[in-house]
């Protein structure tokens, strides 16, 4: 098993569990993810995801570089290796990646796939697959430049080098940072939180926000507000709004 999986309520917490190699992300790896939380996503009563590390020391050093050194380019390309990896990225339960230690190559990767990242005072980030002749497999080159922007991602999958958590903060990789021993304890409340709103909104607010990358702020705009007006028609926006009103506790249908 590549992979530890507990469920508290609405919040699954998944934990990468290769520390022979350091979490290297194999395929064998995404697989069993993807089978793992196929079925969780389209459970009505789960209403978070946390992904992890199984150790302070790393979330994921990279990729399964044995698995892939012997790889010729139309053996990757017949493949398609890495593609599954889009469809952890399209789940529509929110997605927490809770990191201590090593995120690198891969491991970036996936905790870019998250919609946001807590970390560890002592985490550590970085795309450094030009050391190896070849670039970022996993979306790097696009969710980093659209995370920290152009400069500051050509200086990090170009030259290779890391940033610690307060410059991955700073430059809006990372929302939180939080001492070492808090990173899942920050990660578990945040995903609790999310999982106390009304589903509907929650989808709502991930699916505008990501619209936000992609259109024109006009376009963007008018998207968020059509959305905001559907949500009216839910019983949720209802009793949000009553609640508050009525100055008690909403109380969603979850």
């Amino acid at each position: 098993m590549n992979l530890k999986i507990d469920r508290d309520g609405p919040v699954v917490t998944v934990r990468l569990h290769r520390p022979a190699v350091l979490n290297a992300l194999s395929q064998d790896l995404m697989h069993e993810l993807l089978d793992a939380l196929r079925p969780l996503d389209r459970d009505p009563e789960v209403g978070c995801f946390v992904v992890t590390g199984s150790s302070d020391r790393v979330f994921a050093a990279g990729a399964d570089i044995k698995e892939m050194a012997g790889r010729s380019a139309a053996q990757m390309a017949a493949e398609e290796y890495f593609g599954g990896w889009q469809e952890f990225a399209d789940f529509r339960t929110p997605k927490i990646a809770a990191v201590n230690g090593y995120a690198l190559g891969g491991g970036c990767e996936l905790a870019m796939m998250c919609d946001f990242v807590i970390a560890g005072e002592s985490a550590v980030f970085g795309q450094p697959e030009i050391k190896l002749g070849v670039i970022p497999g996993i979306g790097g080159t696009q969710r980093l430049t659209r995370l920290v922007g152009r400069a500051k991602a050509m200086d990090l999958i170009l030259t290779g080098r890391t940033m610690d958590a307060h410059e991955a903060e700073c430059c809006g990789l990372v929302a939180r940072v939080v001492p070492d021993d808090q990173v899942l304890e920050e990660a578990a409340r945040a995903a609790a939180t999310i999982a106390s709103y009304a589903r509907p909104a929650v989808a709502a607010a991930r699916e505008s926000v990501d619209r936000a990358l992609e259109t024109g702020l006009r376009e963007g705009v008018l998207f968020e507000r059509r959305v905001f007006h559907a949500l009216f028609a839910t019983e949720d926006q209802s009793e949000g709004m009553r609640a508050f009103l009525e100055k008690r506790p909403p109380r969603f249908n979850r």
